[in-house]
């Protein structure tokens, strides 16, 4: 699904402009980015939990050539579904 067809299911769902929808929408990204950005960590009961993780530097392959690479450290965001959405899926 894309941002669109998220937009368009969730003005339909509630009954609502999809200009309103998508400022929702923006406004559903926005603060989850900052939440993220400042604790790093953002739990939503029933549904999941995003978390900013740490990944060390490690040594890679260029896969073209074979020759060693090394990766600097980054942070990710990962996310753990909570129980419900486990089992909607199932």
């Amino acid at each position: 699904m894309t941002k669109a067809e998220l937009i368009a299911q969730v003005a339909a769902e509630a009954q609502v402009k999809k200009a309103d929808a998508e400022k929702t929408i923006n406004a559903l990204i926005k603060s989850i980015s900052g939440a993220l950005q400042s604790t790093g960590r953002l739990a939503l009961a029933g549904f999941g939990t995003f978390m900013v993780s740490a990944r060390k530097a490690r040594e890679g392959r260029n896969p073209q050539t074979g020759k060693p690479i090394k990766i600097p450290a980054t942070k990710v965001v990962k996310f753990k579904p909570g129980k419900q959405l486990k089992d909607l899926v199932k």
